[in-house]
């Protein structure tokens, strides 16, 4: 794994994170009470009529179940995320420890960077 693929990964999950978070504003907004969490909004058809009132309440239903979906793709990602910052410092850690041990092996071998 390198460095390049780590930067192009990370760039491809914010993307994804911005194109979720977007979507998700259209119908919903962050919670304030779940943490980090999404609600749906309930639409509002301005109307009186009993079927008006029945195709808010199915729309509603659709809206949850499509935010709840989209808020769990939205975790996944944010979760990638952090392990891509964890591979990241992994990756910088084993490079370290690879220019470590080239340098001892370099200064027993008698040879001087």
């Amino acid at each position: 794994m390198n460095a390049n693929f780590i930067k192009e990964r990370k760039k491809a999950l914010e993307k994804q994170k911005r194109s979720l978070e977007e979507q998700l504003s259209s119908f919903a907004r962050k919670s304030k009470s779940l943490n980090g969490g999404w609600e749906a909004l309930y639409p509002d058809f301005k109307g009186g009529c009993i079927e008006e009132e029945a195709d808010e309440v199915e729309e509603y239903d659709k809206r949850v179940s499509l935010e709840k979906m989209m808020a769990e793709e939205l975790d996944k990602v944010n979760l990638a995320l952090k392990k891509n910052k964890r591979s990241k410092v992994w990756h910088l850690r084993k490079m370290r420890k690879i220019n470590f041990k080239g340098t001892l092996n370099s200064l027993s071998a008698g040879k001087i960077l």
